[in-house]
């Protein structure tokens, strides 16, 4: 019975003075996902290159639809803290295993990704 009244006692006191503790923030991992593509091997893929040709360029896609196999989606994203720093997309399309079309929808990240805040560790 004294333990329960211990417990219970320290349990009360510990929820009212909280303004001496200090506050803890989870830690956020470094998301890196997808694949990145940089502008060096951008500038290695042509139209008019067959699919092993991009394949041995860039790698394999990261989306493979199989009810559009003639479009290859290459996404990265790099998120740091929760926030999202870097994301790019490139799809490819092809026609009889040859690029017919290239789509950059966001700028490709250079050659060197973001390298983590010296701040945050």
């Amino acid at each position: 019975m004294r333990i329960q009244i211990v417990l219970i006692s320290l349990l009360l006191a510990s929820c009212s003075v909280t303004d001496y503790l200090p506050t803890f923030t989870p830690y956020k991992v470094e998301i890196r996902q997808g694949n990145l593509i940089t502008q060096d091997m951008r500038a290695k893929i042509k139209v008019g290159m067959t699919q092993s040709q991009v394949k041995a360029a860039l790698g394999a896609p990261l989306i493979n639809d199989p009810y559009h196999p003639d479009r290859w989606d290459y996404f990265y994203s790099f998120a740091q803290q929760g926030e999202t720093l870097e994301s790019q997309r490139l799809t490819l399309y092809f026609n009889k295993d040859v690029l017919k079309r290239i789509v950059d929808a966001t700028p490709l990240i250079a050659n060197e990704p973001a390298k983590q805040d010296k701040n945050n560790e």
